[in-house]
């Protein structure tokens, strides 16, 4: 008599654990994706970030929502998407009619704001990383007006080892001689393959 209690017991803690399997996997699959805005110190001002916290960069040769990074260059600047079905939420400080979506060429649907496609930085690795700011000259943090935060990084105590020897011009851009894998010094990369839409490379 205990044998049967036994299977209807393993029974019940299958179908328990299988409903939590597909519970989260459900729940994963429907998690919208914000985009908010917060204060860096870094940059003295506020930027774009996603609902972790991590930095959105933009890349200058993509307006009008078109798409240049691809393929490797993706790897080391992971586009922000979003499930084909899903639209990018508007967290605080973020103005949602900016907020819309592009398809890319692999298939997947990526998040843009004022038509500009958004992108997380490898190197970054929390909340606060500005690693990639000023990357090649050409890849920028965003402002909650959808204006290119051009300002250089400065040191500041929760960034990690960024900083930046590249100045700001009179023009507020970049120098972007800050210290970048794959980017020469100038603001030439040194792979097009990873940055396609870099200088020189175009």
């Amino acid at each position: 008599m205990g044998l049967p209690a036994l299977r209807v017991r393993l029974a019940a803690i299958a179908i328990v654990t299988g409903a939590g399997v597909i519970a989260v996997t459900v729940a994963d699959a429907a998690l919208p994706v914000t985009v908010k805005s917060t204060s860096v110190s870094a940059l003295g001002s506020k930027i774009l970030v996603n609902a972790s916290g991590r930095t959105l960069y933009h890349n200058a040769f993509e307006k009008n929502n078109v798409v240049k990074c691809t393929g490797s260059c993706s790897a080391e600047w992971p586009p922000l998407v979003v499930a084909a079905s899903a639209k990018p939420v508007a967290g605080p400080g973020v103005t949602a009619s900016m907020l819309a979506t592009v398809k890319r060429s692999d298939g997947k649907v990526q998040v843009t704001y004022r038509g500009l496609p958004l992108y997380l930085y490898s190197g970054d690795k929390k909340a606060g990383d500005v690693k990639g700011q000023g990357a090649g000259g050409i890849w920028h943090a965003l402002a909650p007006s959808g204006s290119v935060v051009t300002k250089a990084v400065t040191s500041s105590p929760g960034i990690g080892s960024t900083s930046s020897s590249g100045s700001s011009s009179s023009s507020g851009a970049s120098a972007g001689s800050g210290s970048n894998a794959g980017m020469g010094g100038g603001g030439t990369p040194t792979d097009c393959a990873t940055n396609p839409g870099g200088y020189g490379c175009m």
